[in-house]
């Protein structure tokens, strides 16, 4: 083991940080104190450091996560094991290409002419400038990692391991592909999972519209209270209750769609709560995950009136095309108004959902996605917890983790983005049959998704 050089002494006879440390680290470095020896007769013991984003700058939550670590490491190392705390950053998909993506914006370039190639050559030039700069911070920390072995998530056999472990989950049934409403962030135009949506405790200011749908026979109207006017456009049925006495007498009738030439049928459902707004809810399948469940159940058209970046696509009526949605919102609530079909707004706090990265309020999208089966992997572990009495610390937490693994659900693993490991699926031009294997199958002749 090396000793601290006398040649190191510091200009001071006061202990000043940033003289010493940089050099006492370097001694560190230099002599390989940090590097693990696999040939080594000491007992091994090993840590992974959560890699921090490519992206990322060090802030109190990486620095307490990895000064426990660290500590660790080095009460191991002192008790006579062989340790290795292998160090390495996370490609962080959507983050990279969004910071790529204002840093062209603001040279003017839309990286969508870049096409997928260029715009991947681009972030591999940024991350080779930039991507270490976390790792440097880390030092800065003092951080006992063996700088040797660095590893980068996109490095070419951690992208095989990817490759692997997709077909390995796919052959078992747990890796699937479907069409489902998804969590859509408009600004990045990709999918996001469950863990990456914020919705703020108590909602944000918001509003309720209620909505006078005329029936077709001309006998009447119902009303229904919305937070999303815009998404009317998209309705396929009203439902009620096949409880509320209100409403029973009138499934089965038809409704005019306001502000369009469909007709719709209200439809009874007993997941309609006859106590929230008036009672009527509209139903969007392609817009919200329980009127998706609600569509399901009924056979009900499924209308996507929203393009990737939330403006108002060709499912609508052609004077909406091309509109924000908000602006869209704001027309929609006018000429509803104008047409008497507007009975009352009230004030209400909306639970808003924003995707986490780029704090845009995500839309409900109906697409095709790629999706991890999570109950079978959930029971798994609470089958384990249970037989071994497994504990967190706090005590609480182990409460909150059983709750998140009953409640579950499947998981969106899929993005719309060019940065990253490609799903190993082919579509077969021809028959459009979905292989997926680690290398091109020779039968298929398309690119890969």
């Amino acid at each position: 083991m090396a000793t601290y050089s006398p040649s190191l002494s510091l200009e001071s006879k006061f202990y000043q940080s940033d003289q010493a440390d940089p050099k006492i680290y370097d001694f560190w470095e230099r002599n390989g104190v940090f590097t693990a020896h696999p040939e080594s007769s000491k007992p091994p013991f090993s840590v992974v450091i959560p890699p921090p984003n490519v992206t990322g700058r060090l802030h109190m939550g990486h620095a307490l996560n990895n000064i426990v670590q660290d500590a660790v490491i080095r009460f191991k190392r002192m008790d006579g094991y062989d340790c290795l705390w292998l160090p390495g950053t996370d490609h962080a998909g959507i983050s990279t290409q969004s910071v790529m993506k204002k840093q062209l914006d603001a040279q003017g370039i839309n990286y969508r002419d870049l096409g997928r190639e260029g715009m991947i050559a681009k972030i591999w030039e940024w991350r080779e400038k930039y991507g270490d700069q976390i790792l440097l911070q880390l030092k800065r920390l003092g951080c006992s990692c063996d700088w040797t072995r660095t590893r980068f998530t996109m490095d070419e056999r951690f992208s095989l391991a990817v490759l692997v472990a997709f077909k390995r989950l796919y052959d078992d049934g747990l890796i699937y592909r479907g069409k489902y409403i998804v969590n859509w962030c408009p600004l990045d135009r990709t999918a996001i999972s469950d863990e990456e949506v914020i919705t703020a405790e108590g909602g944000e200011p918001g509003h309720l519209w209620y909505i006078r749908y005329k029936l077709s026979d001309g006998s009447g109207h119902v009303t229904v209270a919305t937070t999303r006017p815009e998404t009317m456009l998209g309705d396929s049925a009203v439902a009620v209750n096949p409880k509320d006495k209100r409403y029973a007498h009138l499934i089965g009738k038809m409704l005019r769609l306001p502000l369009s030439d469909r007709e719709i049928p209200i439809i009874g459902d007993d997941y309609v709560d006859p106590e929230y707004g008036t009672g009527c809810l509209k139903v969007t399948p392609a817009h919200d995950p329980n009127d998706f469940q609600i569509g399901l159940r009924h056979g009900l058209p499924q209308i996507n009136v929203m393009n990737e970046d939330a403006t108002i696509g060709d499912q609508a009526p052609a004077k909406y095309h091309g509109l924000d949605r908000f602006v869209c919102r704001d027309q929609v609530v006018q000429e509803l108004n104008a047409l008497g079909l507007l009975e009352k707004v009230e004030d209400q706090p909306v639970p808003v959902g924003r995707a986490q990265r780029s704090k845009v309020i995500i839309e409900y999208r109906l697409s095709d996605q790629w999706f991890m089966r999570m109950q079978p992997l959930a029971k798994q572990a609470l089958d384990l917890m249970d037989r071994t009495g497994i504990g967190m610390y706090p005590e609480r937490w182990g409460a909150v983790f059983r709750q998140w693994l009953v409640n579950t659900r499947d998981w969106c693993i899929s993005r719309q983005i060019w940065w990253g490991h490609r799903i190993p699926a082919w579509h077969h031009i021809e028959s459009g049959e979905i292989l997926v294997d680690v290398e091109t199958p020779p039968r298929v002749k398309a690119a890969p998704q």
